[in-house]
């Protein structure tokens, strides 16, 4: 399940051949698993997503299906705002905690992704230091640009999806280096 496209699972969820519960235990297992390796996240939000993950069940068998999102679990580039973490850019001198979840965030709750966790950026979403996180498909080598956490959580199976943020290849470089789209 954890190399799925979106609308895959989505028609596995919607079919009820699969539980947003089991696809939330199966991917946090697997971030257990490897994130020590790859440190795509900064954050995991394992408790929130669970409980997540059993509202969207919930929703689903009461016939509330909201769409392809649905029980899909998703991470955030932690350079924007999610409701209760802190925001760190990748940083350590900006650590305020978010009082509400920034737009696309906001978005992806009401279509009932699953927020699974903050992925490390680049210090401050710029290209030097090179962040903590490694290329799953190479670990001697960072995922690329500033949204690397995100693109090396997709690659390594941690998330079906991720936000990024791009101005300057921040997204389509690390999405490049580590074979997702």
């Amino acid at each position: 399940m954890y190399f799925l496209t979106i609308s895959e699972l989505a028609g596995l969820i919607r079919e009820k051949q699969v539980s947003p519960v089991e696809v939330t235990e199966a991917i946090l297992s697997r971030i257990e698993a490897l994130d020590g390796r790859y440190s795509s996240y900064a954050t995991v939000m394992a408790d929130h997503a669970m409980d997540s993950a059993q509202r969207a069940e919930n929703e689903i068998a009461a016939g509330r299906y909201l769409g392809p999102l649905h029980g899909v679990p998703v991470a955030v580039k932690d350079n924007l705002h999610v409701a209760g973490l802190k925001t760190c850019w990748g940083g350590w001198t900006f650590d305020a905690v978010a009082e509400a979840d920034e737009l696309p965030v906001a978005r992806l709750r009401a279509a009932g992704a699953l927020i699974f966790g903050k992925t490390h950026p680049h210090e401050f979403a710029h290209g030097v230091p090179p962040p903590p996180t490694r290329n799953p498909w190479d670990l001697e080598k960072i995922p690329g640009g500033s949204s690397g956490g995100s693109a090396a959580a997709v690659a390594s199976g941690q998330c079906l999806a991720a936000l990024g943020s791009d101005t300057g290849g921040s997204i389509r470089v690390p999405s490049a280096l580590c074979g997702v789209a």
